[in-house]
């Protein structure tokens, strides 16, 4: 007769001990090593082997360890977790550990049975991490089985990298450029998205007309769209009937996606409303069709928007868990290090009086084009318009874009309308603050309109080549000194320019100029964006490099790029200042380039950023006078940044070029608020520009994220720190073991948390565990293997967080041999302990408890039954019979003790014998833990779901008895101790 196994009890078979999990039948027992992980599971059918109940072994007297075994015993065996017990079910699984603010849009979407959230989120405080772990939990959890990510193109490879490193998701490119390799191995009426459950889609591929249907008809539950805004359309009949149209194919996309009202949806962006209240009002259409006719004005439909949307500054966010969020202490005061501020400054150039002569016959020459356009018509004049302000762009960016520009033909050229004119030549000569394809924009635009440039152009073109270099191009000297004195205070720069051709002459010119110890790239459009990435990686490679093993610090790294980079990719690892080498017509994209650097993770307190401009070329001045003076007072003021609208941004440009055609460079030194022409349409500008900054502070402060308190944040923070532990003890811990089983460790304490470790003294089992995850090169040559803080590392190398799997194979190997004493060599952690220590006053016993819980988890799409595993630290005072249990404050605490004295071997023994005998006493206390534990988490269940009764109703925790015993530590003030020999310590 078989017998019956619950889930969560222990089997023997196979000559090892097993966990019997929920999709056990009678006759088919589906088991997890005790001490393995998820990818050991096996099935075992009774009928055909022995299958025995088992009981966890007791330590043993005779295997003693010293005063770190506690600690590194209880961390390998945390590591091993890969699914707590508590509501969290993805947490331990991730390769990064979340702030405890961006937990707030994870709280709320587990509120929800279907989850429909727009995060907006200020720029760097980490939207992609707040969904990333929304997405993974909901997996996790078994509420979505598909998932796709919208967003740009250019962002897409940085989407894949950071769900792949830091969340374990690995998902495929679905992007223009991919399509025809992953069509080729489709099955017979498959689709894309029937054979990749996890996708990062280009929004603007999926949005045509061949691949939208395929994508509505079999989208995931669960869509992440990136850049949000991007996605609707406002009623404003200024908007750019080029920009209004892909909005509104982009909006139509989404519309079909969300109205599935089963499927879980993010939106994320950081300007939701940006003073449009028709576009703010589409997007919340797409949440919740519902919200889209709120009453905002009105309390109860703000707080049925806060269940939705949250939206928070960094000043949100920057102490948070404070007593001023209404905590009752800052035990769990949590301070992200920010840039407290930028400091800017703007600095002018006057060019040369070759230069300036070359740019005065180029003024002349558009003057006269555009003169005789208007008279062909209103086609020829919008060619003529979009050339010229082609030809004045290029001219200030660089000699050597002009030169590009002047014998290239108008991308407007072959416009049949002025409409179409306009389309053609906005994109590339603008820039739109809602410009969503910033692929090619950065290519040197055409100032011909024929085929064969005229030889008026041709000159000119021939003019500016002979500039190239310090002597006569004044901007380019003035940007050698500004980055000479960056290099010079320590600052790793980038300088941002409009064009192609300008960023390959900078990086030209100024290599060999900035120090023998400076290295420089240049990043553009004609590279892939991984291509991209990996530039930037080999630059940062090649600066530490140059710096040698002891980290030179004279060694600088200074990027060139264009716009490419100017969003979504994260540059504040490597860069910690700006330059503005071209002055971009719209200060929105200045915020861009910024917050490459100034974001979440940069080193920095303060980022530099130099905006160049100049002084008497007749456009600069103006456009910074007029745009960004009040853009920056406007974030002065208000402490936000407002984007500026297109057609803002635009009259302000078509004024000054206008103004320059009329009166050439001398009259450049006149206000533009003077220009008696234009005085009523600047009036109107600054009007709606005030009015939307006044609507998008207004918007901030009506629509605060309230839905979750903090003092319910806390809570769960200090549900998970207990459970998990953090980043520095998984830095701690590898430092230890490898040390402790003979790897040679090298430990710069550069700041940088990072060290390197040689494998080649290590046993051999845990030099083939490491083989096995980096490669048997490495580990066989005994290299240097760098063990790095952050989750994106390379091939060889290993992120300090639990889910990598070198970090894993150390923790197995220091949890297997310490529960097995005849593993031979070192073995770091062991089952007991004897410490003779100043941090007791009293006899005091550490217990390293494992639980097991059986956990009954429902959701929409039924109950699903699971095994979960906790660790927890037990202390008390005495004798097991009468023992005085400690709280778990002070039973942490005592991982921490440090011996002050040697106990005698003997004596040791004895100690530990007597509290492994009194086991039994304590079995009651332990299983009242456990049950009083199984209650907590029950209740941590309910009330991170507290607003969803169809989730909690059936929910079941049930602890599985007895608990195992891992470890037990006995703490002996210093006056009890023996003298002996310092051999004898324990």
């Amino acid at each position: 007769m078989s017998l019956t196994y619950t889930a969560g009890s222990l089997v023997a078979a196979r000559g090892r001990e097993w966990v019997v999990l929920p999709e056990s039948a009678a006759d088919m027992l589906v088991l997890r090593p005790l001490s393995g992980s998820e990818d050991d599971i096996a099935a075992v059918f009774p009928a055909f082997e022995e299958v025995r109940p088992a009981e966890f072994a007791a330590p043993s007297a005779a295997d003693l360890g010293d005063q770190r075994a506690a600690g590194l015993l209880r961390t390998a065996l945390r590591i091993g977790f890969r699914s707590g017990a508590g509501p969290f079910r993805s947490l331990a699984s991730i390769a990064v550990e979340p702030r405890a603010y961006q937990l707030v849009p994870l709280l709320m979407a587990l509120r929800q049975r279907t989850v429909r959230l727009l995060i907006s989120d200020d720029v760097g405080i980490g939207k992609t991490v707040e969904a990333g772990l929304i997405a993974k939990e909901l997996l996790a959890q078994g509420e979505a089985t598909r998932l796709a990510v919208l967003c740009s193109p250019s962002l897409a490879e940085q989407w894949q990298g950071e769900l792949r490193e830091k969340f374990g998701i690995d998902a495929e490119l679905v992007l223009a450029s991919t399509v025809t390799r992953l069509e080729r191995n489709l099955e017979l009426g498959q689709t894309l998205f029937d054979r990749h459950p996890y996708t990062i889609i280009s929004t603007d591929f999926v949005k045509s007309a061949r691949h939208r249907e395929d994508f509505v008809r079999r989208c995931p539950d669960l869509v992440i769209v990136d850049e949000a805004h991007s996605c609707v359309a406002s009623d404003d009949p200024a908007q750019g009937a080029t920009s209004a149209a892909a909005n509104q194919l982009r909006h139509e996309l989404l519309r079909r996606v969300s109205a599935d009202a089963e499927r879980h949806l993010l939106l994320l962006t950081a300007t939701p409303h940006s003073g449009k209240e028709s576009a703010f009002r589409n997007l919340l259409g797409l949440v919740r069709p519902e919200l889209a006719t709120l009453d905002l004005e009105s309390p109860a439909g703000r707080a049925k928007l806060a269940e939705h949307f949250v939206a928070r500054k960094r000043a949100d966010v920057r102490e948070y868990l404070t007593k001023e969020d209404g905590l009752a202490d800052d035990s769990l005061a949590e301070r992200t290090a920010f840039p407290s501020d930028r400091w800017t400054k703007d600095e002018p150039y006057k060019l040369t009086p070759v230069y300036r002569a070359l740019l005065d016959d180029a003024i002349a020459y558009a003057r006269d084009r555009v003169q005789a356009a208007g008279e062909q018509g209103k086609r020829e004049a919008r060619i003529a318009w979009w050339s010229v302000i082609a030809l004045l762009r290029s001219m200030v960016s660089s000699p050597a874009a002009a030169a590009q520009t002047l014998k290239t033909r108008s991308e407007s050229a072959t416009a049949r309308t002025a409409q179409e004119a306009d389309a053609l030549g906005s994109v590339v000569a603008a820039d739109s603050a809602e410009n969503n394809r910033l692929e090619g924009m950065d290519v040197a635009p055409g100032a011909a309109e024929s085929e064969e440039a005229g030889a008026r152009l041709l000159d000119l073109s021939r003019r500016a080549a002979e500039l190239v270099g310090p002597a006569e191009d004044a901007k380019l000297k003035a940007l050698t000194r500004h980055l000479k004195s960056l290099i010079a205070e320590g600052y790793h720069p980038i300088v941002f320019c409009r064009y192609i051709p300008t960023a390959d002459y900078l990086a030209a010119q100024l290599e060999g100029k900035l120090g023998k110890k400076t290295k420089i790239a240049a990043v553009t459009g004609t590279l892939s964006p991984q291509q991209r990435l990996e530039r930037i990686e080999l630059l940062a490679a090649e600066a530490a490099e140059a710096g040698g093993e002891g980290g030179d610090p004279a060694v600088r790294r200074v990027l060139i790029a264009t716009d490419c980079l100017s969003e979504g990719v994260n540059l504040q690892h490597h860069f910690d200042a700006v330059v503005h080498y071209d002055l971009a017509w719209n200060p929105t994209r200045h915020d861009q380039r910024e917050g490459r650097v100034d974001r979440y993770g940069q080193k920095r307190d303060q980022v530099r950023v130099i905006t160049m401009y100049g002084e008497d070329n007749g456009i600069d001045g103006k456009v910074l006078e007029v745009l960004f003076k009040k853009h920056r007072q406007i974030l002065k003021d208000l402490g936000i940044s407002v984007s500026v609208p297109d057609e803002t941004a635009s009259g302000v440009t078509d004024a000054v070029v206008e103004w320059l055609l009329l009166h050439g460079r001398q009259g450049s030194q006149e206000s533009l608020f003077e220009m008696d022409e234009h005085q009523e349409s600047f009036d109107r500008i600054e009007r709606e520009w005030s009015s939307a900054a006044e609507r998008e502070k207004t918007s901030r402060s009506k629509y605060a994220q309230r839905a979750i308190h903090p003092e319910e944040v806390a809570l769960e923070v200090a549900a998970v720190r207990s459970a998990l532990g953090g980043a520095d003890e998984v830095r701690g811990f590898a430092l230890e073991a490898l040390r402790e089983l003979d790897a040679l460790v090298r430990d710069p304490r550069d700041g940088t948390g990072d060290f390197t470790a040689q494998p080649g003294g290590a046993p051999a089992g845990l030099r083939d565990a490491l083989a096995a995850t980096l490669g048997g090169r490495l580990v066989e040559e005994d290299r240097q293997i760098p063990f790095r803080t952050t989750p994106a590392v390379g091939r060889g190398e290993v992120a300090l967080v639990r889910t990598d799997p070198a970090i894993g194979a150390i923790a197995s190997y220091v949890l297997d041999s310490a529960l097995d004493a005849d593993t031979s060599g070192p073995r770091p952690a062991r089952r007991c302990g004897v410490v003779t220590t100043d941090a007791v006053t009293t006899r005091t016993t550490l217990l390293l408890v494992r639980y097991r819980f059986h956990l009954t988890l429902p959701s929409r799409t039924g109950e699903r039954q699971l095994v979960a595993e906790d660790a927890r630290l037990l202390a008390y005072e005495g004798a097991p019979s009468r023992a005085r249990w400690l709280d778990d404050d002070a039973a942490t605490a005592l991982l921490e003790a440090r011996a002050a004295g040697n106990t005698h071997e003997l004596a040791a023994r004895n100690a530990i014998a007597r509290d492994l005998g009194g086991l039994p006493d304590l079995a009651g206390h332990l299983t009242e833990y456990g049950t009083r534990l199984a209650a907590e988490l029950d209740a941590s269940h309910r009330r991170v779901r507290k607003a969803n009764e169809e989730i909690v109703r059936g929910l079941k925790v049930v602890p599985q008895e007895p608990a195992d015993v891992l470890g037990v530590y006995v703490y002996l003030p210093q006056q009890q101790s023996v003298p002996t020999t310092p051999g004898a310590e324990a």
